[in-house]
């Protein structure tokens, strides 16, 4: 005789022969919601420029039922930019997540904590130092991203690692660091000072298909392997003890998802430079909008999707002049930083 187990919420059962998954209805109705909005985004993006598209002529280059003018202005100058926003900005709301869900903290961001700031140092060295290559610029951020966060991780390491410590650490990693970028840039020559300094503020608009498929196809195994280690995030979240006593290793499931996170950020500050900000404010939204009990990774990636694409269709086209990207989102997520600390001063008090 089976019963019925009361979650609280309304749930979905899915059971398939020795598959059951269970699914919280208001979060796949958000999820779908957010999918739908990220869809219209994009093609409002695509649509918008300097020559003027209706949705039935974005819909038909996409499909191939169109070609000539309008498949190009689409498909080979547009589409790029608005891929790169969608996969950069779901990669960055995931990294955000991974940090403040292990972390337990919602200021545990990849920019704040200084791991952006380590890959923009591996990305610098290449670009001013070695005048490499495009894969060498990859292995640079990674490199510099992961560097750091050894870093942080064994500076902040006192029998075992906690959130508040690590951030603290982090944060002072991430002035230095950038004080050595500013350096760097300082002493670097007039062009490639200047081509530096513009990257570094986080911009789309030199991004191709070869770097959105590469990119892309690093992302996606990434996000996989995000989504396989959920379930120990999850239990992250009750503290160290509770989920050692539950099974879960927790210095190294930590230390891995750590270096997850890094790995995400690295790869889209290689492509575009660091977009600030959307991996801090991207989970809040998130968990805000579907109401659940912790950090989860679909809401995230999302949210963060749409506000890398609202971000960059406000920097190329609302703008009173053309903007990178990252100046928006910082724009953006400084407002929602203050408002955060305001916020969480209060519920200490």
């Amino acid at each position: 005789m089976s019963t019925r187990v009361d979650f609280g919420r309304r749930v979905l059962v899915l059971r398939r022969r020795r598959f059951a998954a269970r699914f919280d209805w208001r979060s796949v109705v958000i999820c779908s919601v957010l999918a739908l909005a990220v869809a219209g985004m994009a093609v409002l993006a695509l649509m918008t420029g300097s020559f003027q598209l209706s949705p039935g002529e974005v819909v038909s280059a996409l499909t191939g039922r169109t070609s000539g003018l309008v498949r190009d202005i689409v498909v080979e100058w547009r589409l790029p930019r608005v891929a790169a926003a969608l996969v950069f900005g779901a990669a960055l709301g995931v990294s955000g997540a991974v940090f403040q869900s292990t972390l337990r903290n919602p200021l545990a961001d990849p920019g704040i904590i200084g791991f952006s700031q380590g890959s923009y140092t591996g990305a610098l060295i290449v670009i001013l130092v070695v005048n490499g290559t495009y894969w060498q610029l990859v292995g640079g951020a990674l490199i510099g991203g992961v560097a750091t966060a050894v870093a942080v991780y064994l500076l902040a390491y006192r029998r075992g690692v906690q959130g508040f410590r690590l951030i603290i650490v982090g944060i002072g990693i991430s002035a230095m660091l950038g004080s050595l970028n500013t350096w760097l840039i300082l002493k670097a020559d007039l062009d490639q000072a200047m081509a530096a300094a513009t990257w570094g503020a986080g911009s789309l608009n030199g991004v191709s298909w070869p770097q959105v498929a590469v990119g892309g196809a690093f992302i996606a195994v990434l996000l996989v392997l995000a989504a396989m280690s959920s379930r120990p995030m999850r239990q992250l979240e009750l503290g160290d003890d509770a989920a050692a006593a539950q099974g879960v290793w927790v210095s190294a499931v930590r230390l891995g998802l750590i270096v997850l996170g890094v790995a995400l950020t690295a790869t889209v500050t290689a492509a575009s430079g660091p977009i600030a900000f959307i991996s801090l404010v991207a989970p809040q939204i998130g968990r805000r909008l579907t109401r659940s009990a912790g950090i989860t990774l679909a809401p995230a990636a999302l949210v963060g999707a749409l506000l890398c694409l609202a971000a960059d269709y406000i920097a190329q086209h609302v703008a009173p002049t053309p903007l990178p990207v990252g100046i928006i989102t910082v724009i953006l997520g400084g407002g929602y930083l203050g408002w955060l600390l305001i916020t969480e001063a209060r519920r200490r008090l």
